[in-house]
């Protein structure tokens, strides 16, 4: 028991400081909390259990086209998003399932969140996170994939979904 609330512990600490590093845009730090291989996902909102290519994708991003995402809106292109919008990622209910037999140490693991977005108006994007952690060489935690199921239906409220979650 101690042993597994000790690996709750460490990764429910990995998402709070993941979460930090977005709302101060470090968004290089966060970059490098990815494992080589890594995938971002945000399916739509009306079929939020859905995968690609099977349906249409609000975000799909493999490493090259997080890259991608990262320097854009590190950049003045990023219109939508310059000056940055106040965010405040707030993550709860983290569960840590047990790592597949013969995975090394890989866990599954979800939260609950809810992402505040202030700019003209405040904008509140909620949900489930779904990620795969691994453990690098070195010990510490990577982001194999994570996936953001919005619990909205619609984004109407919201108008764009321009910061990453």
């Amino acid at each position: 028991m101690l042993e597994q609330r000790s690996s709750l512990e460490r990764i429910t600490r990995f998402l709070f400081e993941e979460a930090a590093l977005l709302d101060s845009w470090r968004l290089d730090e966060w970059y490098q909390l990815w494992d080589g291989d890594g995938s971002y996902e945000v399916p739509s909102t009306d079929v939020p259990d859905g995968h690609a290519p099977d349906i249409l994708m609000l975000i799909d991003d493999d490493m090259t086209r997080l890259r991608a995402r990262i320097d854009r809106l590190n950049s003045r292109a990023a219109h939508r998003e310059f000056p940055w919008s106040k965010t405040r990622h707030l993550v709860t209910n983290v569960i840590v399932e047990d790592a597949p037999e013969g995975s090394g140490w890989q866990h599954d693991v979800t939260a609950n969140f809810a992402v505040y977005r202030v700019r003209d108006g405040v904008d509140v994007f909620f949900g489930v996170f779904t990620y795969r952690l691994r453990e690098s060489p070195d010990g510490a935690l990577r982001i194999a994939a994570k996936r953001a199921e919005l619990d909205a239906r619609d984004l109407y409220a919201q108008r764009t979904l321009s910061i990453i979650l």
